[in-house]
This record gives structure tokens, sequence and C-alpha cells, in this order.
């Protein structure tokens, strides 16, 4: 997968880029430039984009004309997703953004090596693919999706190796909302340095 992209990071494999407002975590409500790259061998089971699985179906695009992009819009926030972006060099990606003043967001699982200049690392953790030490420390917000009662216990695990500052967000995946959102509710109440993360760009219809 990530041998098809030059090792450079000048050119990434490019799935979507759209401008819209940044549906959960810390930065809900913003807008923000999506920039998502193709490419994850994390495999969750729940993903809702794993069209962006295989790196080798989405273009390789050069950072120039990505960052050209990015540019034309009033908000100056970069969000690189995918995908997994850290399986690729970001160096060059972040240079270039922050060149132009525009802030570097990332989401990420954290289970390949740091890579870029980020202004703010959400690193969403899943269990097929451990997070790395370095993204820990790195940090921001630690994002846990809750498929099920056993993920309270993983995210406390994950909690106690993140930085004292790192906001801590739970968010039910999407498909049991219903079901784990009052449990969510219930256990941030009773741990109160947790907080709750919703897709609220599914329930207001954003793209």
């Amino acid at each position: 997968m990530s041998r098809q992209v030059p090792e450079d990071g000048i050119q990434l494999p490019l799935m979507e880029e759209f401008y819209t407002i940044q549906g959960e975590g810390y930065h809900t409500g913003k807008a923000a430039y999506f920039i998502r790259l193709g490419g994850c061998d994390v495999g969750c089971h729940w993903c809702d984009v794993k069209e962006s699985w295989d790196a080798s179906i989405h273009p390789l695009t050069s950072v120039d004309t990505i960052v050209q992009h990015a540019d034309q819009h009033p908000a100056k926030t970069v969000v690189v997703t995918g995908g997994e972006p850290l399986i690729y060099n970001l160096d060059p990606l972040t240079k270039s953004l922050q060149e132009r003043g525009i802030r570097t967001f990332m989401e990420t699982s954290g289970a390949y090596p740091l890579s870029g200049q980020w202004d703010w690392i959400c690193l969403s953790p899943k269990k097929f693919k451990a997070p790395r030490k370095d993204v820990l420390e790195a940090a921001g917000e630690l994002k846990v999706i809750v498929f099920n009662k056993s993920d309270f216990q993983w995210a406390e695990e994950h909690a106690a190796q993140v930085s004292p500052n790192c906001k801590l967000y739970l968010q039910p995946e999407w498909s049991k909302a219903a079901e784990m959102t009052p449990l969510i509710i219930d256990y941030v109440m009773n741990n109160p340095k947790w907080e709750i993360s919703l897709q609220t760009h599914k329930y207001l219809n954003i793209p």
C-alpha cells in the first residue's frame, strides 16, 4: 500500500478533499478543509469510509496541488484524515500548509510513526492496531469510539497513556448510537474528566 507512494511525501494518494464544518471532537462546529488520504490497514469493521482502505485506487496528487486547493477557502484550517494518514511522510504537506498560514490538524489511529508538524492531533485509537507512544504523547485529544460496553475500560487504558493536558472524548459509534449514548452520558457524569463527542454533521445532514 505505502510502497506505491513516494517516500519523500511530495505526492500523496488523495481520495477526496472538501470544505465543510468539523462535526466531531474538540473543534466541532468550526469550518475546515478536509484532505482525506487513501490507504489503511487498521480495518475497523464499522468504518464508514471503507473505500479509503485501498490506496492504489486513489490518484497520486502533488502536495503543491493539494495545498493550492486548500488555500482557496476562507477558513485557514486543514484536517488531514483517511484512511490512515500516518502511513505516509507528511512533512512536506504540513510544511507547505503552514508556510501559507494554514493550521494543520490531523485525525489518526496512531498506528504509524508520527510525521509532519501539527497544530492539533486527534488520536482515535483502534483495537486492531495499537497506537504508538510518540503519537499518544503528542495528541491534543483522545477520541474513543464506543461500540460496546467493554470500550469504556479500553478508553481508560489509553487515557492513562496520553499527556495530562489531552482532551478526552467518548463518541458513540453511529450504528450503535441509540444503545451506547445513554451509557456514555452516565459514564461521563460519573467520570467528568471525559466529554461526549457526537457526529453532529450527521445529525445536521452536513456532507
